[in-house]
């Protein structure tokens, strides 16, 4: 989802140029590694035949180190303040990578969840009753790295190697394609299947020889452990996707476009208190404020969040994948779920006053 290294004390000026072009990334560290919400535990699932009837007037949505405009409409409680008139409760959860919010959205212990474009096509080619209705980033949020004193330069020298990678995710996608282009498929070497901030531990404690990493927990280890990138591609990304239960955009309409109004208020935000929410980033991941800094200058956010041809042709690369991988049985299943996986109204109408 080519190195950096971390500046040394970026100006307001370059941050806020770097955010203007572009913005992004994350899974939080001692929170990811806590639980899926703030208090370590999921919550239960709503169970009966429709999550979203089940309590006409809640929302719930998830907040995500890798998505910052959900940790500023979160701590700014603009839902909260717009909606409570109306006596709608809003709960957050944490997502600490794409699969868990997938995984949340499926067992409707979320009405709208944050992940990688490609997670979300993957889950809705399995089935999953998910639509994507905003972009919220064009993050270059992954890279394949290696120790501080790892003899590996190349994605070639990973053949045999142990690599860590949190399957159904971008980073994992992203060392697909990567491998790719050495010549390697994931059978050349053993994946270890853990969450994004387990893949940074065990490259930490050299009980893997790679690791698939996700910003910020990526940009932490560059600066805490020495960490390298070895190889990034921007273009080997999906995007950061807003998605939601179809079951609760056909009942509820009226609050997935106030969370999406809320997106796109974030979204200005952002550059215009650019030290709040590199603050924010830094608290709520448990990282350096230099770490976050490195992360969001990694982000676009100044992109157009209606979901559409730019983000298919971007999952249309990625997509026969899931077929070789063998996560999903055929490419027409996969074409199918791509076909209507968009829904670009919500987007299309966001109002950020």
């Amino acid at each position: 989802m080519p190195s950096h290294v971390l500046p040394s004390q970026p100006s307001r000026r370059s941050l806020l140029g770097l955010l203007a072009l572009a913005p992004l990334g994350a899974a939080g560290l001692a929170a990811c590694a806590q639980g899926e919400d703030a208090s370590g535990a999921a919550p239960a699932a709503t169970g009966g035949a429709s999550s979203a009837g089940q309590a006409a007037r809640t929302l719930t949505l998830d907040f995500a180190t890798y998505n910052p405009l959900s940790l500023v409409i979160r701590d700014q409680k603009w839902l909260e303040t717009e909606l409570g008139g109306q006596g709608v409760t809003v709960e957050w959860v944490q997502s600490a990578g794409s699969n868990k919010a997938n995984e949340f959205l499926r067992n409707g212990n979320i009405q709208i969840g944050s992940t990688a474009g490609a997670a979300a096509l993957l889950a809705r080619s399995n089935g999953s009753p998910i639509k994507v209705v905003d972009v919220f980033s064009q993050p270059n949020w992954s890279g394949v790295v290696v120790g501080k004193d790892s003899p590996l330069t190349d994605v070639a020298a990973l053949r045999g190697k142990r690599v860590a990678a949190t399957t159904g995710t971008d980073p994992y996608f992203f060392l697909v394609q990567a491998l790719e282009t050495a010549g390697l498929t994931t059978s050349d070497v053993t994946l270890e299947n853990l969450q994004h901030a387990d893949g940074r531990s065990a490259l930490d404690a050299g009980n893997v020889d790679a690791w698939a990493g996700l910003d910020p927990i990526m940009a932490a280890a560059q600066a805490e452990s020495g960490a390298k990138i070895i190889y990034q591609n921007i273009d080997f990304n999906s995007y950061g996707v807003l998605n939601a239960r179809e079951d609760f955009l056909a009942e509820h309409p009226d609050l997935a476009q106030a969370v999406v109004n809320a997106y796109e208020k974030a979204r200005a935000w952002v550059p215009a208190n650019l030290d709040a929410a590199t603050a924010l980033l830094a608290e709520v991941a448990g990282i350096d404020p230099q770490v976050a800094t490195t992360t969001l200058g990694r982000t676009k956010l100044d992109i157009s969040p209606v979901p559409g041809a730019t983000q298919q042709a971007v999952l249309e690369k990625i997509g026969p994948l899931f077929v070789a991988n063998g996560d999903v049985p055929d490419q027409a299943t996969v074409d199918k779920a791509l076909g209507s996986l968009f829904e670009p109204t919500y987007a299309q109408k966001a109002d950020p006053s």
